[in-house]
């Protein structure tokens, strides 16, 4: 242990003096999630009458932007985002750009594609007696953006669980360059959302045709939440966990003793997932659990990982949909939301699941400056980001059931969706499939 103390102290710095590795110009990494730096970042922002054209990459940066704060014109620091939500969202299309990505290729792309790193930043735990720093609750993309990286800095916050592996999911103080003891600021964590009465129905619909052994995928808001108390009240039993995202549904599935990983093809016995985000009971049961495995996001992401896993559950929700089946989950019109993230990977590779099934999850309607709306649309909202193709959309689920895309033509296409569309919007709909010339005089609505 002490020759590795030794090296931990020699590359001991403050934050102040790791920002001046930062020159004008400059890429700069910053982990992904409840791994993003805070105190590096908070100094560099001082340093703001120095630096000019300075670029930050970024996934979920899930800490206060120190530096987008103090540069609203984006001159001086500019934030780009493989996927936008929390802080991000108040700097979008201001001095925060979106990077557009499916999240398994990100890892590739990163190695491969972007302008290489000055500095990557990571959040890490204390140092084990072996020399290693854990990457916790988001081993996702980090060994990616360490490889393309100049300089490697990590920020010790002795509130970052331990994260066990999996692989990737730890770097070494000898592949290190600079250790800051941070502020050890606290995880942000994501309050849970009550579903709704018609999030509930969605899931129900769901948990109707789930049964025992199934490998599950959720996303997050109030349909998986629902999902997963659903679950835990239910008589399913044997189930698995490969996902990207790791949320309090697992959670409660697992304490109520749904989740046992017995019928996974592989990883059998190890809930999988990429990155974690939720309470601080969620942060403090995956710490030191090995009953769960962190893995980077090449490989939970992966279509063809996901394929060789059968009876694939994944469950996601979008914004609107079309007749066609294309589905947006990502923009409103132009105005950017959040990103393609995994849902496509997760479309792709649980249709390819033996028995698999693959759910995009919307409620009918939505309530528009006291208007109501249906989000199931003649065509999506002009300027509006297709997230998954209509060659890809499986299921679609609304409180009025589920339609099935797989194998059917435009005209059953437009049948199948009209018909889980709230009823007060149904014959509008048709008369628009009318005018588009994917209806036909023998469709019904059933």
């Amino acid at each position: 242990m002490s020759i590795w103390l030794d090296e931990y102290k020699r590359k001991l710095v403050s934050a102040d003096k790791a920002a001046q590795l930062v020159e004008s110009g400059d890429w700069v990494e910053y982990a992904f999630g409840v791994n993003c730096a805070y105190d590096f970042d908070r100094a560099l922002s001082k340093r703001l009458d120095e630096l000019y054209d300075v670029k930050i990459r970024c996934d979920i940066g899930a800490y206060q932007h120190f530096t987008a704060e103090a540069d609203p014109s984006g001159e001086h620091f500019t934030w780009n985002s493989w996927h936008v939500a929390g802080h991000d969202k108040k700097f979008i299309g201001k001095n925060l750009f979106y990077i557009p990505m499916k999240f398994h290729e990100n890892p590739r792309m990163t190695r491969k594609d972007i302008v290489p790193n000055k500095v990557v930043v990571i959040m890490v735990t204390p140092m084990d007696k072996n020399g290693f720093f854990n990457f916790g609750c988001s081993t996702s993309t980090v060994w990616a953006a360490v490889e393309s990286s100049d300089y490697v800095v990590v920020e010790v916050n002795d509130k970052i669980p331990r994260c066990l592996g999996g692989n990737q999911e730890c770097i070494h103080v000898s592949q290190v360059d600079y250790i800051i003891e941070g502020s050890n600021p606290d995880l942000p964590t994501l309050a849970s959302v009550p579903p709704s009465e018609e999030e509930v129905k969605i899931a129900q619909n769901i948990i109707n045709r789930m049964y025992d052994g199934n490998c599950i995928q959720l996303g997050i808001g109030g349909i998986p939440n629902a999902v997963g108390k659903m679950v835990a009240e239910s008589d399913l039993k044997d189930l698995g966990v490969h996902t990207e995202m790791y949320v309090d549904a697992y959670l409660e599935m697992a304490k109520a003793g749904k989740i046992t990983g017995a019928r996974k093809n592989i990883d059998r016995y190890k809930q999988v997932y990429s990155f974690a985000m939720g309470s601080q009971e969620l942060y403090d049961y995956i710490n030191d659990n090995p009953g769960l495995a962190s893995y980077p996001v090449d490989y939970t992401n992966n279509p063809y990982v996901v394929a060789q896993i059968d009876d694939f559950v994944s469950i996601n929700a979008c914004i609107e949909v079309d007749l066609f089946g294309q589905v947006c989950s990502e923009s409103v019109g132009t105005r950017h939301i959040s990103g393609t993230g995994g849902q496509l990977d997760f479309v792709e590779g649980a249709y390819k699941s033996k028995n698999g099934q693959s759910f995009i999850c919307l409620p009918s309607t939505i309530e528009i400056k006291g208007q109501r709306q249906s989000r199931i649309k003649p065509i999506l909202t002009p300027g509006a980001i297709v997230t998954d193709p209509r060659t890809a959309t499986h299921m679609l689920v609304t409180e009025y059931g589920i339609a099935n895309m797989k194998g059917k033509s435009t005209w059953e296409r437009a049948e199948a969706l009209i018909a889980i569309a709230h009823p007060d919007f149904r014959d509008e709909l048709v008369k628009a499939a009318e005018e588009m010339r994917i209806w036909r005089k023998i469709n019904k609505l059933v």
